[in-house]
């Protein structure tokens, strides 16, 4: 069963089948050979054993095409990278995160991680702008009273014009200007004429900036400071570090919003919790959380918070093109050509197109 020049490479499918990109998959499935351990061996002890003991080969590809699958052996950490056969040459995953793999401990092994993060860029935006609406608005506070008593019906209609407010003409600060960043600054600029400021380690192109008429900061303290709302959209630090701590909460300016639909683990919830109760934040609007599946009580209680149970990217057409990104990237690396989407290119020395290519 092992990967020789001479054969076609191996592809380990971690997961459900492939729903929807059926005719790719076929295609696909004839230029390599998938196999697909089951969900007993996909549990993290039985996994492990069956990389120790080759049981799937020597692949050169995995292939993730569902987040709600394929997760089950855990972490791809110290303890399973090494475990991975010298064949394999990309993990190519759905989810526009990469919090489930130690991805410079892949780029160690010479495996380039793709995520899918393309795909989801403009569900996950889309939901970002109705977080940023419900901050404004009191969303919560609205949909809430009109599911409960007329008393609480007539309280809310009432009283909530006093406290909501048109996002126009405010201050968006995007920290992390990437795909999904950048496309929820444009949203935000064009639909609501929002002014957008933005925090990254790596600077846009001027003709970028200019596109949404952006402000780079250098300095995420001096940008929190002039910001009327403020969207989360970075990825997981690999050490675990919080970005968003009471520190940083106090730099915030008093009465803005904020919103997060990056990782739960970026920020510090009891401090969140205290900056709604202070009134540092007037509104909040969260899709991801610190302890997921379960959701802060404090936040819960509070009115100004909305919650949602990760679901930005939820869409078909996500996950449509979860399952043909990832693909795709390993039927380029497994052809010699570039990934399309990769995470840790730059942390392997040489270009994945030339490790290892494989003659078809």
């Amino acid at each position: 069963m092992a990967s020789t020049s001479g054969s076609k490479p191996i592809v380990l499918h971690i997961g459900d089948p492939v729903k929807w990109n059926t005719a790719f998959y076929d295609i696909f499935s004839k230029d390599f050979t998938v196999v697909r351990p089951s969900l007993e061996e996909r549990q993290r002890d039985a996994f492990m054993r069956g990389l120790k003991e080759g049981k799937w080969g020597n692949f050169s590809a995995i292939f993730r095409p569902f987040w709600n699958t394929g997760g089950e052996m855990g972490r791809w950490d110290k303890e399973m990278v090494p475990l991975i056969p010298k064949s394999c040459k990309i993990f190519a995953s759905a989810g526009a995160g990469f919090d489930w793999a130690d991805v410079d401990i892949l780029a160690e092994r010479g495996i380039v991680y793709c995520n899918s993060a393309l795909a989801s860029t403009e569900s996950v935006a889309d939901f970002a702008i109705f977080l940023i609406l419900a901050t404004f608005r009191n969303l919560n506070w609205c949909t809430t009273a009109a599911r409960s008593s007329a008393a609480d019906f007539t309280y809310c209609h009432q009283n909530t014009a006093a406290l909501s407010h048109n996002p126009r003409g405010n201050n968006l600060g995007v920290i992390g200007l990437g795909n999904i960043g950048f496309e929820i600054a444009r949203k935000a600029y064009l639909a609501f004429g929002m002014k957008i400021k933005y925090f990254d380690v790596i600077r846009k192109s001027k003709s970028k900036e200019a596109e949404i008429e952006a402000e780079f900061f250098t300095d995420v303290d001096a940008m929190l400071a002039i910001s009327d709302c403020v969207v989360l959209a970075t990825p997981a630090s690999p050490d675990g570090r919080k970005l968003i701590t009471k520190e940083r909460l106090s730099k915030m300016k008093k009465g803005s919003r904020f919103v997060n639909i990056a990782r739960g683990v970026l920020v510090d919830e009891e401090a969140l919790a205290d900056a709604v109760e202070d009134g540092t934040l007037v509104g909040v609007g969260l899709d991801v959380h610190e302890n997921e599946p379960k959701v802060s009580e404090r936040l819960k209680r509070l009115r100004e918070v909305n919650l949602t149970a990760h679901n930005a990217g939820g869409t078909l057409e996500t996950h449509i093109g979860f399952e043909e990104l990832s693909m795709r990237n390993i039927d380029a690396v497994l052809k010699g050509k570039e990934p399309l989407t990769p995470v840790n290119k730059h942390l392997i020395i040489a270009p994945a197109s030339n490790i290892g290519k494989v003659k078809l």
